[in-house]
């Protein structure tokens, strides 16, 4: 598939970027800065812009058969939902229908998998604004009309990829980790690229 990734430099996005071009797909990287972007390949194209504007946004999403999303701004706010609205704006006006967003676990229903550190601390106090732009982000994809599937990773972690975690588990579900490697948040976002299972839907992703 040809597929544009918008995050392409941050952790996750790095993750997605390296695992799409292994698996044979054709990859565009929308990034704000070059320099600081290493990863070369025959198959992989850079797009420059900025997400918080429009324009370059949609110049960048023609043509593509399907757009993955994981950006944001570390603890603050107003970067992933803006950005995802200009992304799901280019999307409609190009025709562009797929769309795998990365939120958090804790939007929604999934506020119930956590535990009181992350309800109440993390979540409630720390990093607040992060998630509550996760919150407006989820709603913009849920009302999009698009064929959307949003991803909500526990914490990240540094590790290998595995291919072994838990997704889609029910909000009752309070045995997990609450932690995933970067890698593994990558694959299983990528496996929703050929799997529709999860289309319409927020499967929570954990160990």
């Amino acid at each position: 598939m040809k597929v544009i990734i918008f995050g392409a430099s941050g952790s996750i996005g790095r993750n997605l970027v390296s695992q799409a071009l292994e698996q044979g797909h054709v990859v565009t990287a929308f990034v704000r800065n070059p320099a600081g972007f290493d990863i070369q390949h025959d198959n992989l194209s850079i797009a420059l812009g900025d997400v918080l504007e429009a324009t370059s946004v949609q110049k960048a999403v023609v043509g593509h058969d399907a757009v993955m999303c994981s950006i944001g701004a570390g603890r603050k706010g107003g970067v992933r939902a803006e950005g995802t609205r200009n992304i799901i704006a280019a999307m409609k006006a190009t025709g562009v229908r797929r769309l795998i967003c990365q939120s958090t676990l804790g939007v929604g229903e999934s506020w119930n998998n956590l535990n009181a550190l992350w309800k109440y601390l993390m979540f409630g106090l720390f990093i607040r604004p992060a998630y509550l732009d996760h919150v407006e982000q989820e709603k913009l994809v849920r009302e999009s009309g698009l064929d959307w599937s949003i991803v909500r990773p526990a914490a990240f972690i540094d590790g290998e990829l595995t291919g072994q975690y838990r997704h889609g588990f029910p909000a009752t579900a309070n045995d997990t980790k609450l932690e995933i490697s970067r890698a593994d948040v990558a694959d299983f976002m990528l496996k929703n690229l050929v799997d529709n299972t999860y289309l319409h839907k927020t499967p929570g992703l954990s160990y």
